[in-house]
């Protein structure tokens, strides 16, 4: 059965976000139309039945609104997790007091592992988790390793070409994945349907099932049209700010 989820916590852009970690070479993301991004973003997670927190920008790090990297929410626990960008290790200050508020049991990522959580995607009760610049094995191993302990399970997926594993892969549910590049034709997802994702489509491998409803990046038809016809509805959105930072649909929130 596909979870439910009922929560969503994000964070508002901040101004500094031009100056935000980036390989895109797409420009500079223009501020206010982030912000309206976010804020349409915000509307579709709850009219698709989350209630959203909305944190406070934080300006002294430019890449704080992509909150998915710095917990990651189970059905079981919350992980507060170690960025492996030194630039973000500060992100996760103040996420113990806020997620205590929604999960009785808390764990984090120690040095020296290092876990973003857009390297980890669920699928039930399973999570897998990329090995890539951002997540080290030691992390990967920590997070197993407290995985197993609230009866949870892992496995580690190395990267090759991507930044995070999310940005090549995501679970529909339905045992459906949207796969992308290195992962089209990867053995550890033999047992799943899978949906290719064209190279000049890639950045739409990000989209996010979300209590039967597919997000998808605006401007990509040709992945929109694989995905509604396995029978998802389809919502897309304007991503263009946050494409130029190398973020996706997913990395905008904390889901729960």
């Amino acid at each position: 059965m596909p979870l439910t989820f009922t929560t969503a916590i994000l964070r508002q852009p901040c101004c500094e976000i031009v100056h935000g970690i980036t390989s895109a070479k797409l420009g500079k993301p223009d501020f206010a139309r982030a912000v309206s991004q976010h804020q349409k973003y915000a509307g579709v997670l709850e009219m698709c039945g989350l209630q959203v927190r909305m944190l406070e920008s934080d300006p002294r790090f430019p890449d704080s609104l992509f909150i998915e990297d710095i917990a990651l929410c189970t059905p079981a626990c919350a992980i507060i997790t170690r960025p492996g960008a030194p630039t973000r290790t500060g992100e996760t200050e103040g996420m113990r007091e806020i997620l205590s508020e929604y999960y009785p049991d808390l764990e984090e990522i120690a040095s020296p592992g290092t876990l973003e959580a857009g390297d980890v995607m669920m699928v039930g009760m399973h999570f897998y988790i990329g090995l890539s610049a951002r997540t080290n094995r030691e992390g990967a191993g920590q997070l197993m390793s407290i995985l197993k302990d609230h009866g949870l399970s892992g496995s580690m997926v190395p990267l090759k070409e991507v930044l995070h594993l999310k940005t090549a892969v995501s679970y529909l549910e339905g045992n459906t994945l949207l796969v992308c590049g290195e992962f089209i034709g990867h053995p550890g997802f033999e047992r799943f349907n899978k949906i290719e994702v064209t190279v000049e489509e890639a950045y739409a491998a990000n989209s996010l099932w979300i209590n039967g409803t597919v997000l998808v990046p605006e401007g990509f038809p040709e992945t929109r049209s694989k995905i509604e016809r396995e029978g998802y509805p389809v919502i897309t959105l304007n991503m263009s700010e946050f494409q130029k930072l190398d973020g996706g649909l997913s990395c905008l929130s904390l889901r729960f």
